[in-house]
């Protein structure tokens, strides 16, 4: 938690958020992977025909244990962590650029309106939309091959990271790799926005309180996460289900995957095939994942920023950061 009763955004310098958003994403991610995976898996099916069914006619994936098993049965534990090395990367690079821009955009604001000139929940919100958005832009292509790489099966798709993205610069060109950008966005806005906002306000009251291990800051990172997710979580089925087009659609552990288009389009196929339960499958394991992964991010982030500003040169944050990020 917080030890000088700031905001998020008024601590650190910026090498200091930087580093301690990259810290904050590597851990993250490596927590919450598998359930990651299994999150895709269930965001990607659907009522069409698909060939990988029960004996009895049901779906594979239907229920997060089932799924759960189910991947560790067929691909083994190391299914697991299917597209790991794209997602740590984009975990890392996100958190970063996230965090930096959050306390960025917040100083803009500053000198554009005023200081408390806005409430400081509209504030929040208006700087971690904005913050969502850079990171979102500046990483999706590791967003999309996570995805491809989580959706495969057995059959391998893609060999290599390396190779993966040479087929789909040949295969789909540049534009292939921001398939989906449009409901990523779309998403990431408001939910960052109302992240942000309720993660603000709550943190420094649940400071006052006597947490173990100082888990407020997670506490905090939970209710916003959660929240937040509900809200938004249609927009990022969609995006999942945009990502895996291409040539490649059929040769993922889903089979048959409907063709998707446009954001919009989308939803209304969904809807009309699956009705409103079909925008959120996998929402369960989404909560499941979304709150610990904000709850380890904000902790940890927390965590490391005091630190690095504890042991600084400069030992506190004060007009050293604010300073730092006046030329940003």
């Amino acid at each position: 938690m917080s030890t000088t009763g700031q905001r998020l955004q008024d601590e650190g310098s910026r090498l200091q958020v930087v580093a301690a958003g990259a810290t904050s994403g590597l851990i993250s991610r490596f927590v919450v992977a598998p359930l990651d995976v299994v999150k895709i898996r269930l965001q990607l099916s659907h009522s069409l025909s698909d060939p990988l069914t029960r004996p009895n006619g049901s779906p594979v994936y239907r229920g997060t244990l089932r799924t759960l098993r189910h991947i560790v049965a067929h691909e083994g534990i190391t299914g697991l962590w299917k597209g790991n090395v794209p997602a740590e990367l984009m975990y890392v690079s996100y958190a970063a650029i996230q965090f930096t821009t959050y306390r960025s955009a917040t100083l803009l604001l500053h000198r554009v309106v005023g200081p408390d000139r806005l409430p400081h929940a509209a504030e929040s919100f208006v700087s971690g939309a904005s913050a969502g958005a850079a990171a979102t832009l500046a990483t999706y292509p590791l967003d999309l091959l996570r995805t491809r790489f989580a959706a495969q099966g057995n059959e391998r798709v893609y060999a290599s990271l390396a190779r993966a993205v040479r087929d789909i610069r040949r295969d789909e060109g540049f534009r292939g790799f921001f398939r989906g950008l449009s409901p990523a966005l779309a998403q990431i806005v408001p939910f960052m926005g109302l992240f942000f906002a309720i993660y603000e306000s709550a943190r420094l009251p649940l400071g006052r309180m006597e947490f173990p291990w100082g888990t407020g800051d997670a506490t905090a990172g939970v209710i916003a996460s959660v929240v937040a997710k509900t809200g938004v979580f249609p927009l990022d089925l969609v995006r999942k289900r945009i990502q895996v087009q291409g040539p490649t659609r059929s040769r993922y552990v889903h089979k048959n995957i409907p063709e998707y288009v446009g954001t919009v389009s989308s939803i209304r196929r969904i809807l009309a095939k699956e009705g409103v339960r079909g925008l959120y499958r996998g929402l369960t394991v989404g909560l499941f994942k979304a709150a610990p992964a904000s709850a380890v991010t904000m902790w940890t982030y927390e965590r490391a920023l005091n630190f690095l500003i504890k042991h600084g040169k400069n030992g506190t944050t004060g007009d050293t950061g604010d300073e730092q990020y006046d030329n940003v």
